[in-house]
Order: structure tokens, then sequence, then C-alpha cells
């Protein structure tokens, strides 16, 4: 999101003052899937739509945020979707889950994550020696990448003492190859892994920089392919990288303090990197888990619901699950502006376009050996 943040303050109510954008955010979403239907079965003819409506939304969310420019009344609605819809949204997607899923696919994903991780900052600080630019922009760029994107840069940023402009760079630079990893990696996770839905999800949770981003990948994959077990695997591999934040920034922040001696790790608190909205999502994946274990023993679902109003229930939070989702993914393109891109200069943008395919290059090299040692 590249939404100015020096807005003047308003004098609304919160409520009030986030309705606007929540309201465009919601009718963009809307409209992105009806198109996508409109467009797949009306147009095209097909049965079933070929066109993602995520995709669709983000779409006419990025032709609107960068054709006009939206006015500032919306700005605050749009950050709230994209912060906090988009964490309601990933909570309640943990119903779909049982808690023994969530645990296969976290402990299989962390050798992966911490490999990725390891070899995408690596390359990144590399190159950027290689190129001359800033250790700072260096490191912004490849915690942006490997970990949690523009979160991890704006946490990063004040523990290395990185100029303005850079954080401004970084996070615009992870924006756009994001985005572009977005629309692309679910064809290429399909093309790869098109009977290992569990592998796909693998490559979109590892590969792709935002937590917005790999929500709208694997949505667009299930919409697309009919497959939610690569949505699910995505957000949980998505969910640890975001865990792992918590550790890698603070170890980032020393070795840039003692290449540079200086003391940065006081402005570093572990305690604000820790995404709190995961534990929410581990939550909904009890609930569903301690549901289906009583409907099975032959007893209500937590003493209220028999098997059907359970089903009902579930399926109701799914489809809202995907409903505050669809709202984020519209507001990731109603407030991304690649204008903000123009004059920042060519070499950083070459430094993050090379991490980003190295992410995704490491993501596949591991799922490949991790699928060869039959662990998924």
């Amino acid at each position: 999101m590249t939404l100015p943040t020096n807005a003047p303050e308003s004098t609304l109510p919160p409520y009030v003052d986030r309705l606007p954008g929540v309201l465009l955010s919601a009718v963009v979403a809307w409209f992105g899937i009806l198109s996508s239907e409109f467009i797949g079965t009306e147009l095209l003819g097909f049965e079933k739509s070929p066109i993602s409506g995520i995709m669709m939304a983000i779409v006419i969310g990025l032709l609107i945020g960068n054709l006009i420019q939206i006015p500032l009344v919306f700005h605050p609605g749009l950050r709230f979707s994209l912060k906090m819809v988009l964490k309601v949204g990933i909570i309640l997607l943990g119903i779909r889950l049982s808690m023994a899923e969530v645990l296969r696919l976290g402990v299989v994903g962390i050798p992966l994550i911490i490999f990725c991780l390891t070899g995408a900052i690596l390359i990144t600080n590399w190159l950027g020696k290689r190129l001359g630019i800033s250790n700072g922009m260096s490191t912004l760029i490849a915690v942006g990448t490997s970990i949690c994107g523009a979160t991890a840069i704006v946490a990063t940023g004040p523990a290395i003492e990185a100029r303005r402009e850079e954080l401004t760079y970084a996070v615009a630079n992870i924006t756009v190859f994001g985005i572009i990893a977005m629309f692309l990696y679910p064809f290429a996770a399909n093309a790869l892994f098109a009977d290992d839905p569990t592998a796909a999800g693998l490559f979109l949770g590892t590969s792709i920089h935002e937590t917005a981003q790999v929500a709208g990948s694997g949505l667009i994959y299930e919409q697309l392919y009919d497959s939610s077990e690569a949505l699910e695997s995505a957000t949980i591999t998505k969910l640890v990288r975001n865990v792992l934040m918590a550790v890698i920034i603070p170890l980032m922040a020393i070795q840039y303090s003692r290449r540079h001696d200086t003391d940065t790790t006081q402005y570093i608190d572990v305690q604000q990197l820790f995404p709190m909205f995961i534990l929410g999502f581990i939550f909904m994946a009890i609930v569903r888990s301690v549901g289906d274990a009583m409907l099975d023993n032959g007893n209500s679902a937590w003493g209220i619901w028999d098997a059907e109003a359970w089903d009902s229930l579930t399926g109701f939070i799914r489809t809202w699950a995907e409903n505050f989702l669809a709202m984020a993914m519209a507001a990731v393109g109603l407030g991304t502006r690649f204008a903000t891109l123009r004059g920042l200069g060519l070499k950083p943008f070459y430094v993050g376009f090379v991490a980003a395919v190295a992410v995704g290059g490491l993501s596949l090299i591991g799922i490949f050996a991790l699928s060869g040692l039959g662990l998924i």
C-alpha cells in the first residue's frame, strides 16, 4: 500500500471516518466478482468462469487507484480494509482447518521457510554490495522480500536507522514485485504442482512477499482450479513466515549494528513484531477441531449444533472469510500507486527483481527436495 500517511487527522469518530473507504473496497470487490462471472460465462461462454473474481477486484482497484486521485476521505477506510479486514478474514479462514492440519503444514513449512529466508537475504545483500547501493536499502529489500513485505520493512527501518527515502523505495519495490507474483504465481504453481495442492500452497506461501498478496494468490488459485487445499497451505505457510519475523529482524539489526559499530537494537520491540491475529486463526482451527470431534463421538458440536447446523455455520464463516479477503484485495489495488517509483533510481529496482526471482527459485528447490524426501 502506498497511500499517504501524513493526511490531516479527521475529527470524525473512527467508524464514520473509515466507512467511505470500507464501502469503496466492498463495492470494488463485489464488482470484480460480478465482472469475472459476466466475462467468463456470458462473453466467453464457459459454464464456470475461468477468470478469478479476486484477480478482477485487484485489477479494477489498480485501474481506479492509478487513473484517478482517490480523495482523502477514502484513505482511512482503505487502510482499515487492508489491515484489519484482512486480519479478520485470515482469522475466519481458520474455521476451514483442523489443528492437525495446521500443525502438519506448519512443521513441513518451517525448514522450507528458513531455507528461503536465509538464501534470499544472502543473495540480496551480496547483489546490493555489487551494485553499490546502501547496506540499509539492501537490508530493507531483503527483509521485505523474504519475511513479510511492508510490515517487515517498517519494523526494520528504525532498527537500522534507515532514511525515509530508503523506506519508501523498499516498500514500493516489494509492492510492485509482490503484485506481479500474486497474479503470475498461481498459474506457475498449477503448472508445476497440478497434482499436489499442498506443494502449490507452499510455493505461494514462501515466494510471495505480503500477507495480503499471499491471501490473494491463494484465493485466485482456489477460484481458478477449485482447490481449497492450496489456499489453506499458502495461508499457514505465510503465517509461519510472519512469526519468524520476531526472530529474524532482531538478528539482522544486531548484524547491522556490529557492521557499523552502532547500537540499533534499542529500537526493536520483539513483542510488537509478533502478529497477534495468528492466535485468532489458531483459535478458529481449535473451534473447528473440537466441534468436529464432538460430532464424530455422536454428540452435538459444542453441545449446540447438529451435523447439518454445524456444516451450515462453518460454511457461513468460510463465506465471510472470503468476502473480507476480497475487500482487502480490492483495497490492495485501490491503494497501490506505481507513480511512487518515479525518480527513485534503477539499481535498487534490479536488486528487488533479483530478490523476488531468487526467493521463488529457492522455494521451488526446497519443495522439490522435500517432495523427494517424502515429506510432502
